[in-house]
């Protein structure tokens, strides 16, 4: 099978958020193989160059999202009218925001689509001074919110720049029809966008222009990571105005429930981005969750070797930064180390940027103030009863050292996504205090002690419970060792998508071209039941008396006109047989 990856700010590139879990997917499934098709988010990853690809990578395709030279193109009359109209539909859907405008936000992408096809790109025109004078004039229509209402001249110019931003894929020469050098998404057996937003536009053009089937994976909700950054000190004062607020969200949303709405599958990774998911309209009879692949062998030794921790030590490790709450862990670890003397805990972690790095100052300084007859400074080891610490030191060489340097490991956090930390330390076989944020029960699973965030009083209860009680410490600790091994490991993950990849591609419509470059027939190129004579069609429209191969019930699949081809889905044979 030939899949065609499609990343944002990813893998292939050195350091990319997705390269991980990307770069284990491709390796684990040699059989198949792979077009990747990635958009670089910042000039950084350009520079920093690409990982090195195993032999079933067979091209690479890469775009910068960053920036974007004007494509040349030429609009006649005719030409510019069609962008005039299918951008306005577009930016009207979007000043309205509401979901009773997703087909007409659908029908003015592909317009913008099918027109950056004929004419060669869209980016000098959404760059024009007709695309801002669009979304001007649907800002001040009648049914636009209230704060696209009030946006002046800088916040209109701001979301005019952020739309051309969000739709340069359009523009890409990915969609030509295939010439025979495979080079473009027409040539693939299946899209899989490894997360939704900009990175599945191109799949859904692929899907657009030629039927190929689009599978989505998330294991950070688009739409939610953009609520999360919108409003922050790190977005700029424009993105910050409430009209810039209000119509990037209804454009992230209105595009994420048309990806949701022509993905094939879509693949949450866990049970907190499937509610996200669902909630923002995806159908829940495509959503098959399939929890992230982590590496188990770096913690295989530690996790069989016996429990030879200080058995009065908590441990917290990770990111230092405000989402973290260290401030309510080290005011829960004063009421532990009032009712338990000898309790100690360790705080193993680098900073993540300056606003990590002044975070930790702060717990720095908060930690000398709540024992100040036990440590000299804020970073002391000696008697301190709170050590701060990052891995690589002669005590804390690795990770796996840093979960099992403590007889508890914490996670204080108030925002989770998929919380990785929890699981590296079940893989350790380490008994764990959370808080019931992000995935955090789901992947507990009851092997844990879950307690309710921002609540320093019930951290310490939990904590001191299990730093008095080591045979439970125990039997949890085995127990979530056990849960980690069965659900969230690199083979289970890999054996997932294999299936799902098996399950889209056998029930869509076939490829015309049966043959490889080599001339040997492809896998899953016809489907079994293209072999017989006669005409197939939906089973949705096909009556229940058995009928000869050549019967036909209801209108053609969408697609099949075009391929002379037929669904994959399964059909009767001659005499009502199957």
């Amino acid at each position: 099978m030939r899949i065609g990856l499609l990343t944002e700010g990813g893998y292939p590139y050195v350091g990319g958020d997705t390269g991980l879990w990307c770069d284990r997917l491709v390796r684990g499934l040699g059989q198949h193989e792979f077009d990747l098709y990635a958009l670089s988010g910042a000039p950084h990853q350009d520079a920093s160059g690409c990982v090195a690809l195993p032999p079933q990578v067979r091209r690479v395709r890469t775009a910068p999202l960053w920036t974007a030279e004007d494509d040349g193109a030429g609009y006649g009359r005719r030409a510019r009218r069609r962008f005039t109209e299918c951008y306005g539909e577009l930016v009207t859907a979007v000043c309205e925001g509401s979901s009773a405008q997703a087909d007409r936000f659908a029908n003015a992408l592909y317009g913008l689509a099918d027109l950056a096809r004929d004419e060669g790109g869209l980016v000098g025109a959404l760059r024009s001074e007709g695309a801002a004078r669009a979304l001007e004039h649907a800002c001040r229509a009648p049914g636009a919110l209230r704060a696209a209402r009030e946006a002046r001249v800088p916040e209109l110019l701001a979301v005019a720049g952020h739309l051309e931003r969000a739709l340069r894929p359009l523009s890409l020469g990915w969609y030509e029809d295939d010439a025979g050098d495979g080079d473009t998404l027409g040539a693939v057996d299946l899209c899989h966008a490894a997360s939704g937003g900009v990175a599945a536009l191109p799949g859904l053009l692929a899907r657009h222009f030629f039927d190929v089937p689009l599978l989505v994976t998330e294991y950070g909700v688009r739409l939610r990571t953009h609520y999360l950054h919108s409003g922050t000190p790190e977005a700029s004062s424009a993105e910050n105005a409430p009209a810039v607020r209000a119509l990037l969200a209804a454009f992230h949303g209105l595009l994420a429930a048309e990806v949701y709405r022509q993905a094939a599958r879509v693949t949450p990774g866990n049970a907190h981005a499937r509610r996200w998911q669902e909630r923002c309209g995806a159908d829940r009879a495509k959503v098959r969750t399939v929890y992230p692949g982590m590496d188990a062998a770096r913690f295989a030794d530690v996790g069989d070797a016996p429990d030879t921790a200080d058995p009065h030590t908590l441990v917290w490790v990770g990111r230092v930064e405000p989402a973290k709450d260290l401030v309510s862990l080290l005011h829960a670890f004063a009421q532990v180390r009032r009712e338990e003397p000898r309790a100690r805990l360790r705080i193993i972690g680098a900073p993540a940027g300056p606003e990590g790095q002044a975070y930790l100052g702060h717990c720095g300084m908060l930690a000398a103030q709540l024992f100040p007859d036990e440590a000299e400074g804020p970073h002391s080891v000696g008697d301190n009863p709170v050590s701060f610490e990052e891995i690589g030191g002669p005590e804390v060489p690795g990770l796996a050292e840093a979960y099992t340097a403590g007889a508890v490991v914490v996670l204080s956090s108030v925002v989770e996504g998929f919380p990785v930390g929890l699981v590296e330390a079940m893989f350790c076989g380490r008994a764990t205090v959370s808080t019931d944020v992000g995935a955090v029960v789901e992947v507990i699973g009851g092997t844990g002690l879950v307690v309710p965030p921002r609540n320093p009083r019930a951290l310490a209860e939990a904590c001191g419970a299990l730093l008095r009680d080591p045979e439970r410490r125990a039997r949890l600790g085995a127990a979530a060792r056990a849960r980690a091994l069965e659900l969230f490991t690199v083979e289970q993950n890999v054996q997932a998508f294999h299936g799902i990849y098996l399950e889209i591609v056998s029930q869509c419509p076939a490829r015309a071209a049966a043959l490889d470059d080599a001339g040997d027939p492809r896998p899953f190129a016809l489907p079994a039941e293209a072999r017989l004579p006669g005409r197939w069609t939906d089973l949705g429209a096909r009556s229940t008396t058995p009928r000869g191969p050549g019967w036909t019930a209801g209108p053609p699949v969408r697609g099949t006109a075009a391929r002379g081809t037929s669904p994959v889905a399964p059909a009767p044979l001659p005499g009502g047989a199957r």
